[in-house]
């Protein structure tokens, strides 16, 4: 199997390509800066690695970029500085995702491409009915009004809510909700939830290592797929889903 990955030079995005690498899959990736990545990376036989800005390609190299890939998945986030928060692109997930989208049904491959998007916590999957403190709500707010990050975060799974949908015949989607990213270098245990079991305001744990070990596990694993396909699951380090 081919994947595309974009965000692969972030901290999570590099442990997703690592561990597809690991289970023999075939990865290509965009990232603006391959002299970033490790040597163990940049180097594998089956790792093809496209130098561009992924919202800078044309569509018609989008299109090329994308063809032949069962999978598609975005780790893609805002640099945590002030330029990375407050400089363009203000919807780099979201132009991204739509345009990766775009791209894959003007493809229009046989068999529905896997699109895998790593979200936040911090928002809520409108498809259910998810409790939100009042707290919460109110520093939501805050949060769509001073950080850019999280209204392209919140735009950029509503575009794979709505515009996508359920019944896409090219496409099928899971967002991925991470509670609080920490780095640790071994996988542990996770538990998997529909929606957030804490507030945002005391969230749990999860590792990077994790995240990108069940992103693989979306796109390689067809049982852990057909079961969380068109939701948003959250995920947790094990152990730190409630409070103790």
């Amino acid at each position: 199997m081919t994947i595309l990955v974009v965000g692969a030079n972030g901290a999570t995005g590099i442990r997703l390509v690592e561990e597809l690498l690991n289970r023999e899959q075939y990865v290509k990736i965009i990232v603006r800066s391959p002299e970033n990545l490790p040597d163990k990376i940049r180097n594998h036989e089956r790792l093809t690695v496209i130098t561009a800005s992924v919202l800078e390609l044309s569509d018609e190299e989008m299109k090329q970029h994308v063809a032949g890939c069962k999978a598609v998945a975005s780790c893609l986030g805002h640099n945590l500085s002030f330029k990375g928060v407050y400089g363009k692109p203000r919807r780099l997930v979201t132009d991204a995702t739509r345009r990766l989208c775009t791209a894959i049904k003007a493809n229009k491959p046989d068999l529905s491409t896997k699109f895998v998007l790593m979200n936040t916590v911090a928002n809520r999957n409108r498809d259910l009915n998810e409790p939100i403190p009042f707290v919460q709500k109110c520093i939501i707010v805050l949060l769509r009004l001073f950080l850019p990050p999280q209204p392209d975060n919140e735009k950029a799974a509503e575009y794979l809510r709505t515009v996508i949908g359920q019944n896409d015949n090219s496409i099928e989607w899971i967002a991925v909700r991470p509670s609080g990213l920490i780095d640790e270098e071994s996988t542990s245990e996770i538990e998997v939830y529909a929606s957030p079991t804490r507030s945002i305001l005391d969230d749990g744990k999860i590792s990077r290592i994790n995240v990108g070990h069940f992103m693989a596990d979306l796109i390689t694993n067809n049982d852990i797929w057909n079961k969380w396909k068109g939701q948003m699951p959250v995920i947790y380090n094990k152990g730190t889903a409630f409070k103790v």
